[in-house]
């Protein structure tokens, strides 16, 4: 009689292995793969590499976790992990998802790899991080009223994840000139300068962009972008709450 396959491709739906080396660990594998990941992104990380980094062999590794895939589900979790969960308060409701969404943006930017491994890491909702983050959401959007609360989260992540993403790949390209993000900026200014000659309405938001990486404040900007997005999207929802 041949084993039962596991139905679903997924390392949350497999057995943990009982530990064979006291020193090594799941936890302790995953924390170090995001070390890994957050130096290098993903393509850089192997389970050999990672062995070595741990004084452990790729085998030893293959006890705790399958493969490279569902270490990177773990990884991704685990970082999920960190995200500030909403409170189920329907007087600031505004408030409580701001802080989330602020949370989450905070993660992606530390962490830049995940938001681009995010959708691609097998079935990651399974992870129980992210289900516990999802759930929170969901009992907030439904205690205020929302006859459709999780339409209503992926229309708010869905923004948070785009610009988290676009920030991520931003910074990663700066990161690699070994220049700040004002110098970075300021560089790109002239070529930004010339490129909208013609197109004179332009030239104010070059000039505000300018000022801003003048001034050494990139990130002030991207900060105040990010927010009034989200309060955006927040003021759509809020005219499809019931009165």
């Amino acid at each position: 009689m041949t084993a039962k396959t596991n139905p679903i491709p997924s390392v949350w739906a497999r057995r943990q292995r009982e530990p064979e080396q006291p020193a090594l660990s799941r936890d302790s594998i995953v924390r170090e793969a995001i070390v890994m990941l957050d130096a290098d992104g993903v393509d850089a990380l192997s389970m050999r590499k990672l062995g070595a980094r741990l004084n452990a062999g790729a085998t030893s590794l293959y006890r705790h976790v399958a493969t490279k895939d569902e270490l990177i589900e773990l990884a991704v979790d685990a970082v999920f992990g960190e995200i500030t969960l909403p409170e189920v308060d329907t007087d600031d409701w505004r408030a409580e998802a701001v802080a989330t969404c602020e949370s989450f943006r905070g993660v992606a930017l530390r962490h830049r790899w995940l938001a681009s491994l995010i959708g691609q890491a097998g079935l990651v909702y399974l992870g129980p991080n992210l289900v516990v983050v999802s759930e929170r959401m969901a009992a907030l959007f439904a205690a205020i009223g929302f006859p459709e609360p999780s339409r209503a989260i992926d229309t708010l992540l869905s923004f948070v994840l785009g610009m988290s993403t676009s920030e991520a790949a931003f910074l990663t390209t700066v990161a690699k000139t070994g220049q700040t993000e004002a110098e970075f900026i300021a560089q790109l200014m002239p070529g930004a300068q010339e490129a909208v000659v013609g197109h004179e309405h332009l030239s104010g938001a070059i000039a505000d962009a300018a000022a801003t990486a003048a001034a050494g404040e990139p990130a002030v900007m991207r900060d105040q972008k990010f927010a009034y997005g989200v309060e955006v999207i927040l003021d759509g929802l809020a005219l499809r709450l019931p009165h």
